[in-house]
């Protein structure tokens, strides 16, 4: 399973979820979808605003976790 550490991110730097989208232009709405992993895709564009915005790199969003 893939998941994003976004708001432990957000967290850290002391942002909240609606700088990110001001930021990225993107709604609450999607924005909560991917964070919760409803999302069936993530869009390249919005994997270089998370790395732009929060300065870090995909590594550093994404968790990968293995079910068997």
């Amino acid at each position: 399973m893939v998941k994003l550490k976004i708001e432990a991110i957000l967290k850290e730097q002391k942002k909240s979820k609606e700088w990110l989208c001001n930021k990225m232009d993107i709604s609450h709405y999607n924005l909560n979808k991917a964070l919760k992993g409803n999302a069936k895709s993530i869009s390249y564009k919005y994997i270089q605003g998370f790395c732009k915005y929060l300065n870090c790199t995909p590594n550093d969003i994404f968790e990968i976790t293995y079910e068997d």
